[in-house]
């Protein structure tokens, strides 16, 4: 099963001692769009070039270049992105926040009983700035790298507080997260048997709903109704199985959950912009292509 796309990432992020993952990611990534999915950390994006129309609940943001957005711990996200590039990196803030007690207790009140509704941090903000120094600390990696990222972490965080109003933060509803939580299960599902035959009723089912309500209140936190989000994960799965594999596009498609071929190529063409093929004709050789790209530092 194609664990790119993931619904619920759980792995560990960089490592013991600085807990911060960096990516590269342009049109040759094989996870150059997102899926829906969420994580426990949190997560920031900088765009270099083109555009990136990000969704986090039910909120849609179009990033460009310069612009920034964090995403916090827990939040269902994806995205869209065209003629792309850009740096991403996850982190588990509760990491950082266990090395040091200055600041904590603000900080923490902050992270657990608010949320936050600035998520764009455009160009030409101090936040942005601060994010685009990050990125720039975690693709060159000089020695000591990891020092200034730390601190540059904390400064972002100060800012964001600083410069978000009280009025725009407000108390978690649990009627909200309930739903979230109905979704998550939704997506869970999907992730796990996305190759299966799955109806509306099945998932329906996964979320204790009626279908038309699941259906709205899918729709409004992905843009998209769960049938029509399924059959966008699956195009995901096998485009990423093409490009990583000489396995037939014909096997691929059965294995992504697509039993009509034809259906199969008239869904990759609309998602794809070409057919299953030329998409992998277009692609770097498995053999050629790195995990992940990175400019010249």
């Amino acid at each position: 099963m194609i664990q790119s796309a993931v619904v619920q990432e759980n792995k560990t992020r960089g490592t013991f001692d600085f807990p911060l993952e960096y990516h590269y990611i342009d049109s040759s990534h094989t996870r150059y769009q997102m899926p829906f999915h969420w994580h426990i950390e949190y997560e920031l994006l900088y765009i270099l070039q083109g555009s990136f129309s990000l969704r986090v609940d039910e909120e849609t943001i179009l990033l460009k270049p310069g612009d920034a957005a964090l995403i916090p711990d827990g939040y269902i996200h994806g995205g869209s992105p065209q003629d792309c590039v850009y740096e991403c990196i996850v982190f588990d803030f509760t990491r950082f926040l266990q090395e040091s007690t200055i600041g904590k207790q603000s900080l923490l009140k902050v992270l657990t009983e608010t949320i936050f509704h600035q998520r764009l941090l455009p160009k030409g903000g101090k936040s942005a700035a601060i994010v685009e120094t990050v990125m720039t600390e975690m693709r060159t990696k000089k020695f000591g790298h990891e020092l200034i990222v730390c601190g540059l972490l904390w400064q972002l965080m100060g800012t964001i507080v600083s410069e978000t109003p009280q009025a725009q933060a407000e108390t978690t509803n649990a009627k909200d997260w309930r739903r979230i939580d109905q979704i998550k299960k939704v997506l869970r599902r999907i992730r796990k048997d996305y190759a299966q035959n799955i109806t509306l009723q099945d998932l329906a089912a996964e979320a204790n709903m009626a279908p038309k309500y699941l259906c709205r209140a899918f729709r409004e936190i992905t843009g998209r109704t769960p049938i029509e989000y399924l059959n966008y994960y699956r195009i995901e799965c096998a485009a990423e199985k093409i490009t990583v594999s000489a396995d037939p596009v014909t096997e691929i498609a059965l294995s992504c959950g697509f039993h009509d071929l034809s259906y199969f190529s008239k869904t990759f063409k609309r998602y794809k912009g070409m057919s299953a093929r030329d998409y992998r004709n277009s692609r770097i050789p498995p053999t050629a292509a790195e995990p992940h790209r990175q400019p010249k530092s």
